[in-house]
């Protein structure tokens, strides 16, 4: 795999730093998870192919032993706000002085510097932050935030895995490794440039909601079909227009243009009322085979079963025959190979992986027996 060799340290969180950690393990990375001790169960949802350590860090002995593991890996992956890992003495500079390789991700809402810098938040306040919310909504309604997507995992996870890769490829170059400052803030901006950059041409002059890709225009929105499913539109380009219509069975002569705003509310109304006429399934034997844009609203039990999916592997089901999506993209010769074992309990790989870096029995079993460290693995094999 693309990232086989590669070892990463992965201090424990919630949503982002998991998704990022998932998405090394996929491809190949070793992550090992740094759990608390005294944790009934994880709330990393994301474990695919990790292992777990459990580690008093309200210890100094357990300091130095996740010191130890920081400065022989890659990549450490800290989800915690400016200043936590500085007072365990366990920061960028201090781990960079013992192992000038090292690859330090700091996966945060607002960055490390700037006034909001240690402020709490969650995804829809940092996709406010990015001023994309603003744009997010349909005309008339209050700005809507479309779940914990775009923050959290494109501007977070996503984003900061891209970091640790683009700074994995430079240190061939430089042997050196370096500090990543991972802002879901700045990263939910830049996956929204081209709302930014699009705005000189006037895609966006419009109110929220009323644009051509925000729900304004009928030929770019989802329509209810008869049996309370949906189909979702995209005819944007005229060609496929035409055969939009065509399907529908509407005769473009007899409507308004295509880029006629003011017109656009009667179209949606035709719209509306022709799709509400057939069912998903009638609408799907329709449109399929053909470049008028329209597929249906796959809902999540549905997805796996779709034929184009199906042929793709797009999805794939774990040991517990949980489905979930393929690590995406697809590389030719050096493809992911998600693991399809249970999510690591907590601490269920302490002995091993300590073993690996180097300690040996006697010294694991002390800290064992001081609570320096917790093994869960006969609990996790019952």
């Amino acid at each position: 795999m693309a990232l086989a060799g590669v070892k990463v340290v992965e201090l424990a969180g919630l949503a982002p730093a998991p998704f990022c950690g998932m998405i090394l393990a996929d491809f190949g990375a070793k992550v090992i998870r740094v759990d608390r001790t005294k944790v009934a169960m994880a709330m990393d949802t994301q474990a695919r192919g990790k292992r777990s350590v459990a580690i008093n860090l309200k210890t100094s002995e357990g300091i130095a032993l996740l010191r130890k593991l920081c400065i022989q890996s890659d990549v450490v992956l800290e989800p915690y706000r400016k200043g936590v890992m500085e007072k365990l003495s366990l920061g960028p500079q201090e781990l960079l002085k013992e192992n000038p390789r090292l690859i330090y991700a700091r996966l945060t809402g607002y960055g490390q510097s700037g006034s909001y810098a240690t402020a709490a938040g969650h995804d829809i306040n940092y996709l406010a932050m990015s001023g994309l919310l603003s744009r997010l909504g349909r005309s008339g309604e209050k700005p809507y935030a479309p779940m914990n997507l775009l923050a959290d995992f494109a501007g977070g996870g996503l984003t900061c895995a891209m970091g640790i890769v683009l700074a994995l490829l430079e240190r061939t170059k430089s042997g050196k490794g370096q500090i990543i400052d991972a802002s879901m803030v700045e990263g939910a901006a830049y996956v929204g440039s081209f709302i930014w950059k699009s705005r000189r041409i006037g895609l966006w002059d419009r109110p929220k909601g009323e644009n051509m890709l925000d729900s304004g225009a009928p030929f770019y929105d989802t329509y209810q079909t008869s049996d309370a499913k949906y189909m979702a539109v995209g005819a944007i380009e005229p060609q496929f227009y035409k055969q939009l219509l065509k399907g529908l069975e509407l005769d473009a002569a007899a409507l308004p243009p295509q880029m006629s705003f003011d017109d656009w509310p009667k179209l949606k109304l035709i719209f509306t009322e022709r799709f509400a006429s057939k069912t998903q399934a009638d609408w799907s034997k329709i449109f399929d085979g053909t470049d008028a844009c329209v597929t249906p609203v796959l809902s999540f039990d549905q997805v796996s079963s779709h034929p184009h999916n199906q042929e793709r592997g797009s999805f794939i089901k774990d040991s517990n025959r949980e489905e979930s999506p393929r690590p995406a993209p697809v590389l030719s010769r050096t493809p992911a190979e998600p693991c399809v074992a249970a999510d690591p309990v907590i601490g269920e790989h302490t002995v091993e992986v300590l073993e690996e870096y180097g300690f040996t029995s006697a010294q694991i079993e002390k800290m064992l027996k001081a609570g320096v460290v917790e093994c869960n693995a006969v609990k996790a094999k019952l």
